[in-house]
């Protein structure tokens, strides 16, 4: 016998305003219990001692999550200077002090040297996978590992500020780009070292900072709901973006209202505007509604690549 699904068919995302000491992880379970969506998932962790913007899939949405995992991102970093940590944050031990002494163009020279396309190793504090196991594992027990120099682009590295050993920037950067490590090769060039002591994700792709929601506003609102004898989802819903959002970049291929049922089958089909190796969102009717993605197969026809599962 099939189990029984827990929770509301509902789908949309939550731009959740994480805070501080919470992993996003338990984020997540509390946005889902919440909302008691049936499925829930994240698109790319924050540190804890990191805040801001987490997007968070709800149902169907989940299915998208992957590209808004492999979006650009920005962040407010303030750095404290003088001294490098064993995790290039102020959650980890102080390995080493120095005194502050570098000039103005020292600093700007310091931080042009990041912006644009580079190559970064990735901190052995990272969730990223050695043998099947985290960095971080292998960290804790005192154990290094190789790691591969990867890609990043750094699109804009703004300065902010300079108040007494704490220095403050504006990070937009490519997917898989690790802050602390910035910060920390940062710190060495200039000779002091240096660590994170706050990190504040402002963006992802181009969801707007204006629209998130606390932990706190969203518990507010399901006691409002109780207390209003309404189903919770009446007050919580409201605050769901489409899950289309997550490919808003993605050119659209809108068919026929008789075409629905085939592509819901995932038949290819004739459509207008593909491009080679280019994925596309799938809209069907007038009201252009949202049915999933797809892509020109080899026969030149629309391929559907992953569709929703239509509630009505």
């Amino acid at each position: 016998m099939a189990r029984r699904q827990k929770g509301r068919f509902i789908d949309g995302i939550v731009l959740l305003d994480k805070s501080t000491g919470m992993s996003s992880n338990h984020a997540l379970q509390r946005v889902k219990r919440f909302f008691n969506a049936n499925k829930a998932g994240h698109t790319g962790a924050l540190d804890p001692l990191a805040t801001g913007m987490l997007p968070i899939c709800l149902g169907e949405a989940t299915k998208f999550s992957q590209h808004l995992l492999d979006s650009d991102k920005r962040y407010t970093v303030i750095a404290k200077l003088g001294q490098r940590t064993d995790t290039s944050d102020s959650d980890g031990e102080i390995v080493q002090t120095r005194e502050i002494n570098f000039s103005d163009e020292q600093l700007q020279t310091a931080l042009a040297h990041f912006r644009g396309d580079t190559m970064q190793v990735p901190s052995m504090y990272s969730a990223l996978k050695y043998q099947g196991q985290p960095l971080y594992k292998y960290a804790r027990e005192g154990i290094e590992v190789p790691r591969e120099a990867r890609p990043i682009t750094v699109y804009e590295l703004n300065f902010l500020g300079l108040e007494d050993d704490e220095l403050t920037l504006d990070i937009h950067c490519s997917k898989g780009t690790y802050i602390r490590t910035i910060i920390d090769d940062l710190g060495e060039m200039l000779g002091c070292g240096a660590h994170v002591i706050m990190l504040r994700r402002t963006q992802v792709a181009h969801y707007p900072y204006e629209k998130m929601v606390t932990l706190e506003q969203l518990e507010a609102l399901v006691a409002s709901a109780a207390e209003q004898e309404v189903p919770v989802g009446e007050l919580l819903d409201p605050l769901l973006l489409p899950m289309d959002t997550a490919v808003a970049n993605f050119a659209e291929i809108n068919l026929p209202e008789a075409m629905q049922y085939y592509v819901m089958q995932g038949q290819a089909m004739q459509a207008s505007g593909l491009k080679p190796d280019e994925l596309v969102r799938i809209t069907i009717g007038e009201q252009r509604r949202f049915v999933g993605i797809g892509s020109m197969n080899d026969d030149g026809l629309l391929a559907p690549k992953r569709l929703i599962v239509l509630r009505d």
